[in-house]
């Protein structure tokens, strides 16, 4: 097969038999997630086969029979990465360790533009004193990553728990940090994760400050406690995603709501059913997904191992398929 180029999108319809580990699945559990989200998809092919879904006994005699897997290719290699909700310890009024805020998007930058950047922000006490905290963090580093995650959970000095999400930004590009320890001669490319950013800030408390200001993007939140501490963070479809059954994929090529094969390789390869429930500013392309490994630190450290290859293939539903590679 020649490969496309990279402005070319490609789609192969491929048999049940070709997706690797397909028998060894748990069907049921995908289909529970599916059924989560189906009934917001718009386009009436999905709701059909959501309809049909929710009366089904074998998930997987039912993916065979109403789908078709498709591999959808744009020319770039697959890359696998993953991702979680941070859980923070704050409160919900500042004292003691609780010093750092979560901020409401101020009404002068929900325009969209480009407001002002971080340093600005911090350096200008441009938010003090406004009301727009939701709830107050024990560690600003921790803040930093939640605004590069855009969601989290808050764990409150009485154990109830607080939930945030996206609100809004600044308008700003984001930049790494981790990029920039490297051209600053820090650490190699190969050694830079989340936990080694977190613990270099943490030793170097100056350095680190600017470190984080490297990067102009701020990002606002919102409550949204609605959503049970027992549940997932909303997802890009406005519904709790589920740990290891749902994905972040470029809707461009990939329908929001659409089950995915996904195949990876590295430490730790999957061959699982997931759910494409979710997006990311970095999940370009039609061979790129962001896989949800849950709450907390244990999930984070799982998460910021993953960088793998694969590949991902699309289950649609049959006449959609065939209406996207029409020679077949």
């Amino acid at each position: 097969m020649t490969t496309p180029a990279a402005s070319e999108v490609t789609h192969t319809i491929l048999s049940f038999d070709d997706l690797n580990g397909w028998a060894e699945d748990d069907h049921e559990a995908a289909l529970s997630v599916f059924l989560d989200t189906c009934g917001d998809m718009p386009d009436p092919d999905w709701r059909g086969v959501c309809a049909v879904a929710r009366h089904q006994t074998n998930a997987k005699t039912f993916f065979e029979l109403f789908f078709r897997p498709v591999l959808i290719e744009d020319g770039q290699d697959m890359l696998f990465t993953g991702y979680f909700e941070p859980e923070l310890r704050g409160s919900r009024t500042r004292g003691g360790p609780y010093q750092y805020p979560l901020y409401r998007l101020p009404e002068e930058a929900s325009s969209g533009s480009t407001w002002f950047s971080r340093r600005d922000i911090e350096e200008q006490a441009l938010l003090d004193d406004r009301g727009l905290e939701i709830a107050w963090i024990d560690d600003p580093v921790d803040v930093y990553f939640l605004q590069v995650q855009g969601s989290g959970r808050v764990k409150l000095p009485d154990g109830s728990y607080l939930r945030v999400g996206y609100g809004g930004k600044n308008g700003h590009n984001y930049r790494s940090i981790g990029q920039e320890l490297v051209r600053q001669g820090v650490y190699e490319p190969h050694q830079v994760s989340a936990q080694v950013i977190r613990n270099w800030v943490k030793r170097n408390p100056e350095e680190g400050a600017e470190l984080l200001r490297h990067n102009p993007s701020y990002v606002f939140f919102r409550e949204v406690s609605e959503v049970p501490a027992d549940k997932g963070p909303l997802g890009a479809m406005n519904r709790s995603i589920t740990a290891m059954r749902s994905i972040a994929v470029d809707p461009a090529h990939t329908p929001l709501g659409a089950p995915v094969w996904i195949e990876k390789g590295g430490q730790g390869p999957l061959r699982q059913l997931m759910v494409a429930q979710d997006t990311g500013s970095a999940i370009k392309g039609a061979q790129r997904a962001d896989i949800f490994f849950g709450t907390g630190h244990k999930a984070g450290r799982a998460a910021g191992r993953v960088r793998d290859p694969g590949r991902m293939v699309v289950l649609m539903p049959i006449q959609r398929a065939y209406a996207l590679a029409p020679d077949i």
